[in-house]
């Protein structure tokens, strides 16, 4: 098994480690400790990646390590009002630019790839497309659609092996694209309740096949996915990204999840992946992973990790000093701090983000936040 934690041998300073200390993530280095999450933005007219989103995550690139918001990695993931995908040369091209002025910016970027599954909504998708999950159960709630505003979840179709598949297919495709569109690397998207999530959870996988039963089979599309990404990109450049004890999006706490997240960690372990990311919320009961169940994650997965949910400066300190994890992931705070590293490295006070603005199209409550003087 490998080392974990703060025995981790991919650091660049001999100091005690710090937001601010450098770390290889693999042969990727990052000038810190700093991730800025993942969060859904809806600014993709037409789900194409635009100059408004090329300037936002240029604004971010003093983070150690971006990860995109959810980018559906075909017609069948595109669950939300305005999200992007990159699936089409057009959407490949939009990447292109957000990921040179990143680049040209100082930073590294990952684009997590997110097929939402039974989170979706027609009035979100391309014609022709499939709302598709593991089993023919809808979801409780409603999605916001701009044509029809918000709408009930439809009752999903149930994905035949022919249909896993193709989904399979086209996470490595979108893998493939995002290397084309110069992505340092991919987050797989197995959290908060879409697709490969749904697989792995008990309340949205009725399934009797080897997709569904035991804990070992709900997680099978989980690693097969994986594997298949990783083979076409390189593991070092793929990461995954898991929500253990998380409910939302119509979930349950399911018997035996500690052990099959275990097991989970454990499998993709063993492909030298580039970081597992934990989200862990402790104000969302029941969200929060306790304390021995992720040193379980961590020391079965043995590689990088990345702890997001609730954080500060102070608690990622703590996180990292206890070799509770390798990287900090920060999701709203950098919503109106664009430059929230060099807040933090400065001590300087945070601004308050405009909740109203977090999904809403243009540039307000999305560019248009000030940097510290």
């Amino acid at each position: 098994m490998k080392t974990v934690g703060i025995t981790h041998l991919n650091y660049l300073s001999p100091d005690p480690m710090t937001l601010f200390t450098p770390y290889n993530l693999g042969p990727i280095p990052l000038t810190n400790r700093i991730v800025m999450a993942p969060m859904t933005r809806c600014r993709a007219i037409g789900n194409v990646p635009n100059d408004l989103m090329v300037e936002y995550y240029r604004q971010r690139a003093t983070a150690g390590l971006l990860i995109t918001e959810g980018v559906a990695p075909s017609p069948n993931g595109l669950g939300y009002a305005r999200i992007p995908g990159i699936y089409s040369q057009a959407q490949v091209d939009g990447w292109e630019k957000v990921t040179q002025a990143v680049h040209d910016a100082g930073g590294k970027i990952f684009v997590q790839l997110m097929h939402t599954g039974r989170i979706a909504h027609p009035g979100n998708m391309e014609e022709g497309a499939e709302i598709v999950a593991p089993s023919a159960i809808a979801a409780a709630g409603e999605m916001y659609t701009d044509a029809l505003g918000s709408q009930p979840h439809p009752v999903p179709k149930a994905m035949t092996i022919s249909d896993i598949q193709q989904a399979q297919a086209e996470y490595v495709q979108a893998a493939r694209n995002a290397i084309e569109a110069g992505f340092d690397g991919v987050e797989l998207h197995a959290a908060n309740g879409y697709l490969i999530n749904q697989f792995i959870n008990t309340r949205s996988n009725q399934r009797t096949d080897e997709y569904g039963g035991s804990g070992e089979n709900r997680v099978r599309f989980a690693i097969e996915v994986a594997q298949q990404v990783a083979a076409a990109i390189g593991p070092e450049r793929t990461g995954i990204r898991l929500s253990p004890y998380g409910t939302y999006n119509d979930l349950e706490v399911f018997e035996g999840m500690e052990a099959t997240y275990e097991y989970l960690a454990g499998e993709l372990g063993k492909m030298d992946l580039a970081y597992l990311h934990l989200i862990n919320h402790p104000s969302m009961a029941p969200g929060e992973i306790g304390a021995a169940t992720k040193v379980k994650l961590q020391q079965a997965f043995g590689g990088t990790v990345i702890a997001c949910g609730g954080l500060d400066k102070a608690t990622a300190e703590a996180t990292l000093l206890a070799g509770e994890a390798d990287l900090t992931a920060f999701g709203r705070p950098f919503i109106p701090n664009p430059d929230l590293a060099g807040r933090m490295q400065k001590d300087l006070s945070l601004s308050a983000p405009d909740h109203k603005t977090f999904y809403t199209p243009g540039e307000k409550g999305y560019t248009d936040y000030a940097m510290a003087d």
